[in-house]
């Protein structure tokens, strides 16, 4: 079925939504303000319909030409590249939409009130606006078609796009000519542009290497088949949110503090900054391979303790552990830097049992944050700082760093 839909708000998720005969309809690749010609894609659900853009009516005052041609509404769905679904929205504008987006989120989700988000926005980079938002990804993963041609699935599938350029990717990795390139027989071809040791190209499961990341004066040793911020710039940014985030008051070096959901130490390394001394740290970390590194970078300003395991599997067992003990935690200050599916009531629960004094989250996903703050919150924490930074140009996501806090009864 073809319809013309007024496109009336965002999602979070990247598709714009309009509204036919009542029901609401979810469609990528438009922007509020835009008048599209559209075909219903789905329409099993009786209240939530989603469609596929054909052509734009009347374009939003805010709609530009798409940064990447090969992701552009122009294309049939099934051949557009994925991973840039904002890239057709003037850059001030993605940061409107994700800034309205995170506090729908937090007021809907989460329970915050309007009054509490006044003055929250999701700030650009430094630099990013001189550029238009491109140039800023250190790692980029890309797959390969049957002739061995790279490029991204299209979105919400594994059909391979072929392109000709990456916008978003560094300028070292776009010289590198990786998409001139034909790599037959192979499956994933991830390049990474690191700091400290160049261009890498990962492909297929290749043996892990060593790799260097220079954050300002401080080296972070890990593999390159490791998770590292993809932004530039992210490093030293959330290392800095997150000493703003931490109250060095309730900060306290002996404390059981703990980094969960570790990666190789980044976060860990900014509290010890906060603390100006060895602080005691708790690194737990699933992926056995970056947990080996933590302690070697974490060397000169922690008494690091590695655990190998699931973070919502080790806080539960230590829950458990100290249960009956009033407030075990209380002077422990916890970084959570949680996956995009957040840390969930598990961890949370098992967080407020222990009573931890200080919670800093570091959130990629918005509606993860909310319902986490939510339970922190009816646990008794009060949310008392939040940060949000466009660390992702030309898509829907962001990131947010927020600090709760609890006073021993």
């Amino acid at each position: 079925m073809i319809v013309e839909l007024e496109i009336t708000a965002m999602a979070h998720g990247g598709s714009g939504i309009g509204r036919l005969e009542g029901r609401v309809i979810f469609c990528p690749g438009v922007i509020p303000g835009d008048i599209v010609r559209a075909e219903i894609t789905d329409d099993s659900k009786k209240s939530l319909w989603r469609a596929q853009a054909l052509s734009i009516i009347t374009p939003s005052p805010h709609r530009v030409p798409h940064i990447w041609p090969e992701a552009d509404i122009s294309r049939p769905a099934a051949e557009r590249a994925g991973g840039a679904d904002y890239g057709h929205i003037a850059l001030p504008h993605q940061r409107e939409l994700k800034t309205h987006i995170l506090k729908d989120s937090l007021m809907r989700f989460g329970g915050i009130s309007e009054d509490v988000l006044q003055g929250v926005t999701v700030q650009g980079v430094p630099g990013d606006d001189e550029r238009n938002g491109l140039g800023w990804r250190t790692r980029v993963t890309l797959h390969a078609d049957e002739s061995g041609r790279l490029g991204p699935y299209a979105e919400k599938s594994h059909t391979v796009i072929p392109v000709k350029d990456l916008p978003l990717a560094s300028d070292a990795i776009r010289s590198a000519g990786i998409v001139s390139t034909p790599f037959e027989g192979a499956h994933t071809v991830r390049a990474l542009d690191t700091t400290g040791s160049g261009v890498r190209l990962v492909i297929d499961e290749q043996a892990a290497g060593d790799i260097l990341e220079r954050v300002g004066e401080v080296e972070f040793h890990l593999s390159d088949q490791s998770f590292w911020q993809v932004h530039q710039s992210a490093p030293a940014l959330l290392s800095d949110a997150v000493t703003r985030a931490i109250d060095p008051a309730r900060l306290h070096a002996d404390a059981d503090n703990a980094d969960l959901y570790s990666g190789v130490g980044l976060l860990g390394h900014a509290m010890a900054q906060v603390a100006g001394q060895e602080i005691s740290l708790t690194a737990v970390e699933s992926d056995e391979r970056a947990l080996s590194y933590v302690s070697r970078n974490l060397a000169d300003v922690a008494e690091v303790d590695p655990i190998a395991a699931r973070v919502d599997r080790w806080i539960s067992g230590k829950a458990r552990d100290l249960a009956g003990k009033k407030a075990p935690w209380s002077r422990a200050t916890i970084i959570l830097d949680p996956p995009r599916s957040g840390a969930k009531a598990e961890v949370t629960t098992a967080l407020a049992s222990l009573g931890a004094g200080q919670i800093v989250y570091v959130a990629c996903d918005p509606v993860a944050l909310a319902r986490d703050a939510s339970a922190l919150m009816k646990s008794g924490y009060e949310m008392v700082f939040l940060e949000s930074w466009d660390l992702f140009p030309h898509t829907h996501h962001m990131e947010t760093v927020a600090t709760f806090v609890k006073d021993p009864a």
